[in-house]
């Protein structure tokens, strides 16, 4: 499949169902649950989070990227962390270049293994995105990733929920994750 092929799929597909979201990672189209008021209120904190510790940024959701050696994905983060304005005039697959943070909430799927914690922290890593969050609900933990390397991020931190992690440099900022016991379910 080409790319030019999944992005005008991808825009019919987003017309047919409510119910996913696409994405071309891998090699593959897969398809990503919408999701649920959890999911959503764990974005808003974050984000909330994220603007007080620098005004400057933004945490885009659910913005398009280009992902994976040779920009052959396309994945849809929950969020992105970037300066404000980075996406611009991008439309709705943009580059990840000025992106800081890729930010992942599990959801209640049969994909979200493979996806969320062994494709997407791979596609990330080869994209140069510093810094991968995950927030896996159904784990109860936080996973960290930073220093992308060669197809991976040779940093990974992992917490308990309800402790206090650090985001590395280019995010900086000390991430208290309490309020996510009451989240997840």
């Amino acid at each position: 499949m080409t790319q030019e092929f999944f992005e005008e799929f991808a825009r019919t597909g987003d017309r047919l169902s409510d119910a996913l979201r696409l994405e071309f990672i891998a090699g593959r189209i897969e398809e990503k649950a919408r999701p649920d008021g959890n999911h959503g209120r764990i974005i808003q904190w974050l984000t909330r989070l994220c603007i007080e510790a620098h005004p400057q940024r933004w945490l885009y959701v659910d913005q398009g990227l280009h992902v994976e050696t040779y920009r052959k994905g396309n994945a849809r983060p929950d969020g992105c962390l970037a300066p404000s304005g980075t996406f611009v005039g991008q439309g709705e697959w943009a580059s990840p270049d000025g992106v800081l943070m890729a930010v992942e909430v599990t959801s209640h799927d049969s994909d979200t293994d493979r996806r969320d914690r062994v494709e997407k922290p791979r596609a990330y890593a080869e994209s140069g995105i510093p810094v991968y969050l995950l927030i896996d609900r159904a784990a109860g933990e936080v996973l960290v990733h930073s220093q992308p390397g060669e197809g991976r991020y040779d940093m990974v931190v992992t917490v308990t929920l309800g402790k206090t992690v650090t985001l590395p440099d280019p995010v900086g900022m000390e991430l208290d994750t309490e309020p996510l016991t009451a989240w997840v379910d």
